[in-house]
């Protein structure tokens, strides 16, 4: 059973930091490109930052460069998302997603707080 399991959301004050984490299951971590997408109310989803599967090559929206770090390690079958400097505009569900040829896949979310 193909799982994505996404953890480290909270609340954090402005110019704070989290580290989220997507734990996958069920199938073959390495074969696919991963990435992060946020969705805050009453906005469209939204991509966030992506890695591809042998971790070689990221890419980021324009407004997180600088400020996330996508990463992964294929032996734990994890990818991260280290964000720092969060913004008012930051918050949102965080959601992982991992995507190959044929198939895609989503985790259930992450909720991502920032305020003071």
């Amino acid at each position: 059973q193909v799982q994505l399991v996404e953890s480290g959301g909270g609340l954090v004050q402005p110019g704070g930091s989290l580290r989220l984490s997507c734990a996958a299951t069920g199938f073959t971590f390495s074969n696919y490109a991963m990435s992060w997408y946020r969705q805050a109310p009453g906005k469209e989803r939204e991509l966030v930052a992506s890695i591809s599967s042998t971790g070689g090559s990221t890419n980021y929206a324009d407004s997180m460069k600088g400020r996330f770090t996508i990463s992964r390690d294929n032996a734990k079958n994890t990818v991260l998302l280290q964000m720092n400097n969060l913004k008012p505009a930051d918050p949102a569900v965080y959601y992982c997603k991992a995507r190959s040829a044929l198939y895609n896949y989503w985790g259930q979310g992450t909720q991502v707080t920032v305020s003071s």
